[in-house]
């Protein structure tokens, strides 16, 4: 006998079969009484059975997600942690590096997934990922799509999004190192609706590291996306990009776009597969 089979009882068939025809995705202990017509505690057996069985997985007390017919008769073991992730706090998206993962802006692997939300959660543990719950100011909050993995919707980050929010947040994106690699790595974004988000998101810190960066990875903005860009930076503007101080050998001011790269270009490019130059020039700050 294999028990490794994804069996049913009639009220557990119920269920299932009625959650498969509406196509659900997340699953309440409130609707799975409903659908079977019993008490809050036989809800919660239900559940509770489901789950062993393989047919739902435990996103949050209360809260589910269906594993449904397609994915075959057995356990798989087949997990999606950004998919549950997502699911946690509504609205909420996987952004940052995570979602450069998803988007294969990089070929790294974070252990740990942040989740944009417009509020304030404590952190779990998912499947064997650390999820994290930033909050986000709704200014911000915007950019984001469903997509499907292994059969699962996840709502995360769009392409330029997903680059516009690693390059304001590097410490969630992996690192200056990691986020040049994201940004060469993010052939397929449209630079118009790059800068687009970038003047929505109204960071000129930002603006002033995206440029930077494009401008360094060999993938520079041109013609009007980086007039547009430009036209978000005051000429008095300055960020730093790095360490907090200087050292020997760190590129150094980049006059066109006001920062102050704290950093060797050798380290900064360390991750990044071909770069060429395009005649950025940097001088030393004393």
């Amino acid at each position: 006998m294999n028990f490794d089979l994804r069996t049913l009882g009639p009220r557990e068939a119920q269920v299932v079969l009625t959650l498969e025809a509406e196509k659900a995705s997340v699953v309440t202990i409130e609707r799975i009484r409903e659908i079977a017509d019993v008490a809050a505690s036989a809800a919660m057996n239900l559940a509770s059975r489901l789950a062993k069985k393989g047919w739902l997985e435990r996103v949050t007390p209360g809260k589910y997600m269906l594993v449904p017919a397609e994915y075959g008769p057995e356990r798989t073991g087949e997990n999606n942690a950004l998919a549950l992730a997502s699911t946690v706090l509504s609205p909420s998206y996987v952004g940052w590096w995570a979602a450069a993962s998803f988007h294969s802006f990089t070929t790294q692997k974070p252990f740990t997934i942040h989740v944009a939300a417009t509020r304030q959660a404590a952190s779990r543990e998912i499947l064997g990922s650390d999820v994290h719950f930033v909050k986000v100011a709704s200014s911000k909050f915007f950019g984001w799509e469903e997509r499907e993995l292994y059969g699962r919707r996840v709502t995360v980050s769009d392409g330029p999004k997903t680059v516009l929010d690693c390059v304001d947040r590097m410490d969630l994106s992996g690192g200056p190192a990691e986020v040049a690699r994201i940004v060469w790595g993010a052939r397929s974004v449209d630079p118009e609706l790059l800068v687009d988000y970038a003047e929505r998101l109204g960071s000129v810190a930002t603006a002033q590291r995206l440029g930077f960066l494009c401008d360094i990875v060999g993938r520079p903005l041109e013609g009007p996306p980086r007039e547009r860009l430009r036209a978000l930076i005051p000429r008095s503007a300055r960020v730093i990009v790095g360490r907090k101080d200087a050292q020997d050998g760190d590129i150094g001011y980049v006059r066109e776009w006001g920062v102050l790269a704290h950093i060797s270009k050798d380290a900064l490019l360390s991750d990044v597969p071909r770069v060429r130059s395009f005649g950025m020039r940097a001088k030393k700050v004393t």
